[in-house]
């Protein structure tokens, strides 16, 4: 956001209140005084009570003021900025009442969920405004006036500026959720853009995982005098969470990945990799050895993405192969180990990594397979953690029988991504290949 902009506004945006500490874990959802609609649909979502985030930010949000949080993913976060809007909504209804904005498409089709499931009783009309989709089809979703938007900052820009009697000039309510991921994407243009075209009266809720001096610039030229909630002083892991580490050569990483997938049966699992092409790669192997494996990258079309997560909540696939592009935000019911096949580079995405297990109170594991290239990134996550990790236990020769197994998946693997890959590689093609391979095998 831009400096003039922030001179502009910082009169206006005093530096963030910092809430009282509402610890009470008798705080209710009736004492809350929420609408009866929406008592109903929270017991409907079993919530069963309010979580941190939601107790000590709802008091101040549902009274009209403007809410910076900070709050890691699994929070309940979602939560404590649209139980607000929809409550705004209950009491009057309004077309583009509220835009809320999102770092990626499937966070944006997650919050959207949330919304639809708590305004049901009222027939609450949400539209998703992404990248990757049909444009014009778009466009008639918003000449419909939904009450919420729920968007990427890039494709509401271009709606704003080329999409014929779209504004936001009514707005009421402003999110923006994972500000931090948001302005590391490069949206701080679009988001300019977006607070000039939207009223200054409104309410602005800013929800973030850490406090940077970029998040602290937006929170200066979006909010009016906001309450500060902080959920999360430090960067922290879940009680629940055991975590450990596998020593490994590079070479044998596979087999060792391999290893714990099948000592582990059973379980449904994430496998976090720093590339598209080792997302799709890693799929490719497990499929040919046999697991329910499937990839979620960048690189995948929209439909596929949403098929992948479709498959994987649904228990058909219990094995996805991840980017970091899954590792915020998504809304996963139930992972049951996290797998750290290649050790993030920045510490900080180990936390969100593993956000994905052992959420709501129950228990999980994460298992980081470190090779000799990574000891001085593992060091840094362990030093952000404040704790030292346990080994997870293999037997080497349990491992070393895998090989001659793993290397085929392997070899095949890679020919079939190569098939994808080249211009005229088509399904055909690619399914002679793969029946001459297996009777090869034979």
């Amino acid at each position: 956001v831009t400096d003039e902009r922030v001179s502009e506004t910082v009169e206006k945006a005093p530096e963030a209140k910092q809430a009282v500490d509402a610890d009470s874990a008798e705080v209710s959802w009736e004492s809350l005084g929420l609408n009866e609609a929406m008592l109903k649909a929270v017991k409907t979502l079993k919530w069963d009570k309010p979580t941190q985030i939601q107790r000590e930010s709802l008091p101040y949000s549902l009274n009209d003021r403007d809410i910076i949080g900070l709050a890691e993913t699994g929070s309940g976060k979602t939560g404590a900025f649209a139980i607000p809007i929809v409550e705004a909504l209950l009491k009057k209804p309004q077309p583009l009442h509220s835009l809320i904005l999102a770092p990626t498409r499937e966070l944006a089709y997650q919050i959207s969920e949330q919304f639809e499931a708590l305004g049901a009783e009222i027939g609450l009309k949400c539209a998703v405004i992404v990248g990757g989709m049909d444009i014009m089809d778009q466009a008639i979703m918003l000449a419909k006036r939904p009450h919420v938007i729920v968007a990427t900052p890039g494709r509401i820009v271009d709606h704003l500026e080329n999409t014929k009697g779209f504004h936001l000039r009514s707005l009421k309510y402003l999110c923006m959720d994972e500000a931090d991921r948001l302005l590391n994407m490069d949206f701080e243009k679009e988001l300019d853009k977006i607070l000039d075209v939207i009223p200054a009266e409104r309410r602005t809720f800013l929800f973030s995982a850490t406090m940077t001096s970029k998040v602290k610039k937006l929170q200066r030229a979006s909010l009016t005098d906001p309450v500060k909630i902080v959920v999360s002083k430090k960067y922290q892991t879940v009680s629940g969470l055991k975590q450990h580490y596998m020593f490994v050569p590079a070479k044998y990483k596979d087999l060792y990945l391999t290893y714990v997938l099948n000592e582990m049966a059973g379980n449904s699992f994430m496998v976090f990799v720093a590339t598209c092409e080792h997302a799709q790669k890693v799929a490719l192997m497990l499929r040919n050895l046999g697991f329910q494996a499937i990839p979620l990258h960048g690189k995948l079309s929209q439909p596929k993405r949403l098929g992948a997560l479709t498959k994987f909540r649904s228990g058909e696939s219990t094995i996805l192969v991840a980017t970091d592009v899954a590792s915020r935000g998504l809304d996963i019911p139930q992972v049951d180990v996290v797998m750290n096949y290649d050790v993030p580079t920045h510490s900080k995405d180990y936390i969100h990594r593993v956000g994905r297990t052992a959420r709501a109170g129950r228990s999980g594991i994460a298992i980081t397979t470190v090779t000799q290239y990574d000891v001085e990134l593992f060091q840094r996550i362990e030093h952000l953690i404040g704790k030292k990790m346990d080994e997870y236990k293999t037997d080497q020769e349990s491992v070393m029988i895998l090989l001659e197994r793993v290397t085929e998946a392997q070899r095949i693997a890679a020919m079939e991504l190569r098939d994808s890959l080249s211009s005229g590689g088509g399904k055909k093609q690619r399914g002679h290949r793969h029946q001459r391979e297996k009777g090869r095998r034979k």
